[in-house]
């Protein structure tokens, strides 16, 4: 499921929502309204890889920008770090700690 995510799109933190370390577990999360999303190492790279920029006061980069980043990052498949970086990006959006 993409939940219509395309490489075009740029996606952001959704309102109120903030990406932050539990210091005290050792993950990541992200942090919304009365809920929490625990990170994976996969998707706190995609999360990282789409908002990086935007947090620095930079416009966000497109998807397809941030999986061409991840894949000469971790030099895999561009193909396969699409479906992966697809596939988490809908389901974040879906769940409402992303937007477009």
């Amino acid at each position: 499921m993409t939940d219509g995510v395309t490489e075009e799109d740029r996606v952001r933190l959704a309102p109120g929502v903030m990406l932050r370390q539990d210091r005290v577990r050792g993950h990541w999360q992200l942090l919304g309204p009365e809920r929490v999303l625990i990170l994976d190492e996969v998707a706190l790279e995609v999360v990282r890889a789409v908002t990086a920029p935007s947090q620095t006061g930079q416009p966000p980069v497109t998807v397809g920008t941030a999986i061409a980043a991840l894949a000469a990052q971790f030099d895999a498949p561009r193909e396969e770090i699409a479906a992966d970086v697809l596939e988490v990006l809908g389901d974040m959006i879906t769940k409402g700690f992303l937007t477009r």
